[in-house]
């Protein structure tokens, strides 16, 4: 696979076999990549732009870090150069929302999620940010449909972590959540019908606003 033809040629046609990741060269070496501890195999590429992942389901990934969110208003220009450049796949967005980010953090999922119609999926660490995008590449891959998810996987305690994050989601809601929906990514784009008959309206209206409008 050539994936040196120009940068928007990799972000937009380049796709990592099952189980790999194409990520951002600057990445090299950094905490997140340590955390896949070679559960995601990576391939690093000079050449991805404002992209920072690619990953095999044909979606492009964007970090927004902690430090990014408290410097100041260059991620929101970034974030609309990665949105217009990968017009054609699906845009995620994932954010470190700290204790100390977290103020931020309402007004960046307002711009993402309701000014330019991007996935927003809020990470505590990249610890975390890694265990969710191997979830993402193994469980989201349209290249292997007769894999049979693992529940084992599914409800790893770092995933349920994630999902019991969510505003009305205890214990037992997440269980059922990636019961249903197989992974945090499915979630974030069920609908409201979808979720009512998981946890019930009040919750599904909480686990649908959480992802697409600006209450954090």
């Amino acid at each position: 696979m050539d994936l040196k033809p120009s940068a928007t040629a990799v972000s937009m046609n380049a796709v990592p076999p099952y189980g790999h990741v194409i990520i951002n060269a600057k990445w090299r070496g950094s905490t997140l990549v340590q955390n896949f501890k070679g559960r995601v195999k990576t391939i690093f590429e000079d050449e991805l732009g404002v992209v920072d992942l690619h990953l095999s389901n044909r979606s492009c990934v964007l970090y927004v870090s902690e430090s990014d969110l408290v410097a100041g208003n260059d991620y929101k220009r970034k974030i609309v150069r990665f949105r217009n450049s990968n017009s054609k796949l699906s845009g995620i967005v994932i954010v470190e929302k700290t204790c100390l980010s977290e103020q931020y953090f309402s007004g960046l999922q307002k711009f993402v999620v309701l000014e330019l119609g991007l996935t927003l999926l809020p990470v505590a660490s990249p610890a975390e940010a890694a265990q969710l995008i191997e979830q993402m590449v193994h469980g989201e891959s349209k290249e292997s449909p007769f894999r049979k998810k693992s529940m084992s996987r599914l409800l790893d305690p770092v995933v349920l972590n994630l999902v019991q994050k969510i505003p009305g989601v205890g214990k037992v809601k997440a269980m059922a959540l990636l019961k249903k929906f197989c992974s945090i990514y499915e979630i974030s784009n069920a609908s409201v019908k979808e979720l009512e008959p998981v946890v019930g309206q009040a919750a599904a209206q909480q686990i649908w606003g959480f992802f697409h409008n600006q209450f954090s």
